[in-house]
């Protein structure tokens, strides 16, 4: 079944840019004009990705969002914005979006992180929300991590490439795969960078942190033998 997207943004002509992009991927696209439309249509049918743009008259991308959360519904959201502020960027993650695009964009860039985000909502679908082992709990839905009954704070893709092995007890993952599952596909990461998100990993799971074994010459596995 192809994946059903929902695009928000004021501006007719990137509606259609946008649409026909995802429509030529395989994906059906349905079109908001606003943040009402947008929420009435939601209201109606469930989508498995929405791109929201931010600067909307009337209702911005931001409240869309807030409006979104408050109803339950757990929808990836990528925000699009010609805003290019850091601030605004971790005000859209904090309200709930899952990734944050800056205008103007390339269509490759765009492909990418939408391929990412609806590869990882496939991942945590068919995994439990929570994950307990040992004196570790990991609550996929709040970005939460326990370790014996104390809250730790990962920052957010700390918190995806453990919760993905987790999610996938016993299985090794190469460097590569652990890459392309946790970080967007454009964006410009090395080997090394998964050995140190590892590293930082494990100094926060202590006394735990043998469960993340490193086997030599492949890459990363979560050992719950």
């Amino acid at each position: 079944m192809n994946n059903k997207i929902l695009i928000v943004d004021d501006e007719e002509d990137i509606l259609l840019v946008l649409e026909h992009h995802l429509v030529k991927e395989g994906y059906n696209v349905s079109r908001a004009i606003d943040g009402h439309q947008a929420l009435s249509l939601l209201n109606a049918q469930g989508f498995d990705l929405i791109i929201l743009d931010i600067m909307m008259p009337d209702i911005d991308g931001y409240e869309v969002c807030r409006r979104i959360r408050r109803k339950g519904i757990k929808t990836p959201i990528i925000f699009l914005s010609a805003k290019t502020a850091e601030f605004d960027e971790i005000l859209g993650l904090e309200i709930g979006a899952d990734d944050f695009i800056r205008k103007p964009f390339s269509v490759k860039t765009f492909r990418s992180r939408v391929k990412a985000l609806l590869r990882r909502k496939g991942s945590s679908e068919t995994s439990p929300d929570t994950i307990r082992i040992r004196g570790i709990e990991i609550q996929r839905s709040s970005y939460t991590v326990f370790v014996d009954g104390k809250k730790v704070k990962f920052p957010r893709r700390e918190f995806e490439l453990l919760a993905f092995l987790a999610a996938n007890p016993n299985k090794v993952f190469s460097r590569n795969l652990l890459l392309n599952q946790v970080w967007s596909d454009e964006v410009y990461v090395i080997d090394r960078s998964v050995d140190v998100h590892i590293n930082r990993i494990r100094k926060k799971l202590t006394p735990y942190r043998d469960i993340l074994e490193t086997v030599v010459g492949i890459g990363y596995r979560w050992n719950t033998g």
